[in-house]
């Protein structure tokens, strides 16, 4: 069987890359002979990293043979069909859909976060598309709800993100939290670039720099390579406090291993917070966009609020204590919300392949 993964591939977005990591893991759990081709922007990385075979998602002549060749079709992972980011984002996923269609093989949407779909050409197109596909599955209730409303009538099931299947390896950064001097509890730092009307930075630098002073190491996680390592040293620059920053271009399984390190985490991107799930580190969660809401509700973890929230310092620190001050508790709960969301995550996979199974 030979499948085609069309995602947010190779631009060595962590979350993105363990989504890629996590749906490789779990296909190759059900079916260990199964031959996979990955869309990538960076096709080299992508074959050499996960040992499968990759095109160049931006040649649409290797695309149509890579596809041609397929049983089937998975999109997603992730945040795909959404046009917040940009104009050309919906019509690239949903022209490899219609590729796919083109040459009459089954097409997956497997495990998305949809939306926001904020022009009426993204709902229609998304609509048109996502009734063709073979099998629907979603990542959170809000894009079950937006995916009805724009009028999508097919089954569509509620699986948890597939990052959730992944294991958590403990002690992987011995030597460099040595290095950085931290033998003791320490809280990691999960931050983002996001245009505001609200200085959101100041208001949890200070809270950091007061978690410092109350003897609180920080440590910065950049997910997202070098933006966030950029992001992360600049909000450094302006803290009160020292602070260590983790290696951006770490591994996928180096950064999953820092969060359970750590006592806990204060996360803006959804995938630092799914590691913390996975490891069961409590965290305490900033809102840019409703998949991390979603998420943050969905394993009963605090939410200080959006980024254009009127939230002040003193009430993230407040909440971060709180959190510390009742870690084993708080574990223990999260472990609770996790463990169902872990053993199903990749049932997924199983339906998928079920599916083509069928078709052929």
């Amino acid at each position: 069987m030979r499948v085609v993964l069309s995602g947010y591939y190779g631009f060595h977005n962590v979350g993105d890359e363990a989504i890629l990591q996590a749906i490789i893991t779990a296909l190759r759990k059900k079916n260990k002979d199964i031959e996979i081709t990955v869309l990538s922007n960076d096709p080299d990385y992508t074959k050499g990293t996960y040992n499968v075979d990759a095109v160049d998602r931006w040649q649409m002549s290797e695309v149509m043979n890579a596809i041609r060749q397929a049983d089937g079709v998975i999109s997603g992972g992730g945040s795909l069909l959404q046009d917040k980011t940009g104009m050309k984002t919906v019509p690239y996923y949903i022209v490899i859909m219609m590729i796919a269609y083109f040459f009459g093989k089954p097409f997956f949407i497997y495990a998305q976060g949809i939306g926001p779909l904020q022009r009426k050409l993204s709902q229609k197109l998304v609509k048109f598309a996502i009734s063709k596909a073979k099998y629907i599955s979603v990542r959170d209730q809000e894009s079950l709800q937006l995916l009805e409303k724009i009028g999508v009538r097919q089954p569509i099931d509620l699986v948890p993100d597939p990052v959730m299947g992944m294991t958590y390896k403990k002690g992987l950064n011995k030597s460099w939290l040595t290095k950085e001097g931290l033998t003791s509890p320490f809280i990691t730092v999960a931050i983002r670039e996001w245009p505001t009307s609200t200085n959101f930075a100041e208001k949890v630098i200070k809270a950091l720099d007061d978690c410092a002073k109350n003897g609180q190491k920080i440590v910065f996680l950049p997910m997202h390579g070098e933006d966030d390592d950029e992001t992360s040293r600049e909000w450094a620059s302006r803290m009160n406090a020292d602070v260590a920053i983790f290696p951006y271009d770490a591994t996928i399984s180096e950064k999953i291993s820092l969060i359970g390190d750590s006592t806990l985490l204060v996360g803006m991107r959804l995938h630092a917070l799914i590691f913390a799930a996975i490891a069961n580190t409590p965290m305490v969660g900033i809102s840019y966009d409703p998949k991390i809401d979603s998420f943050i509700n969905q394993i009963d973890q605090p939410l200080i609020g959006n980024v254009n929230g009127d939230w002040t310092p003193e009430q993230l620190y407040e909440m971060i204590q709180d959190q510390l001050q009742n870690h084993q508790r708080q574990a223990t709960l999260l472990k609770e919300q996790a463990k169902p969301l872990q053993q199903n995550a990749n049932e997924t996979a199983q339906k998928v392949l079920s599916l083509i199974n069928k078709s052929k």
